[in-house]
């Protein structure tokens, strides 16, 4: 599969619709292209996802170090009703 480059830095590959509905899970196209438009990597749509998941709890320390692209991921996610369950 060909990957366009990142809009923003032009080096990096984007995300596809495909890989991030593979790594969350069903979203709606409105969901998908905001997290496209956060720039994040794969390795940052998965952390945001484990988060969101409520695996933070095992994940130590590296949830003080989120910023950026997972933080604003994280966000889209936790507005996913998949994932507002896990707040109840």
């Amino acid at each position: 599969m060909v990957q366009a480059k990142h809009p923003e830095t032009g080096d990096k590959p984007q995300v596809t619709a495909e890989q991030i509905i593979d790594i969350v899970g069903p979203l709606t196209d409105a969901r998908v292209m905001a997290i496209i438009a956060t720039g994040a990597t794969i390795e940052q749509i998965e952390e945001a996802a484990a988060w969101a998941d409520g695996e933070s709890d095992v994940m130590g320390d590296l949830r003080l170090r989120a910023t950026g692209p997972v933080v604003a991921v994280y966000d889209i996610l936790r507005t996913e009703e998949k994932y507002a369950e896990d707040r109840d």
